[in-house]
């Protein structure tokens, strides 16, 4: 029995995950934006979403 692979990542407030060397998936808590083929492809895409504003951490500012 093998255990499973798992790479996850957060960028502007989206989670880049990846199982088993599957595809990786650009998601929030609520929905999956987005299945690539390749890690690369994945981060270009989340980084060009704007940010997320429910998952971004407040640096102690107002804004």
């Amino acid at each position: 029995m093998s255990t499973p692979m798992f790479s996850k990542m957060q960028i502007n407030g989206y989670q880049v995950i990846n199982v088993n060397n599957g595809p990786w998936t650009v998601c929030t808590k609520e929905d999956r934006l987005g299945s690539f083929g390749s890690r690369q492809e994945a981060l270009a895409y989340a980084v060009s979403l704007p940010a997320n504003p429910s998952r971004v951490q407040a640096s102690g500012r107002k804004q």
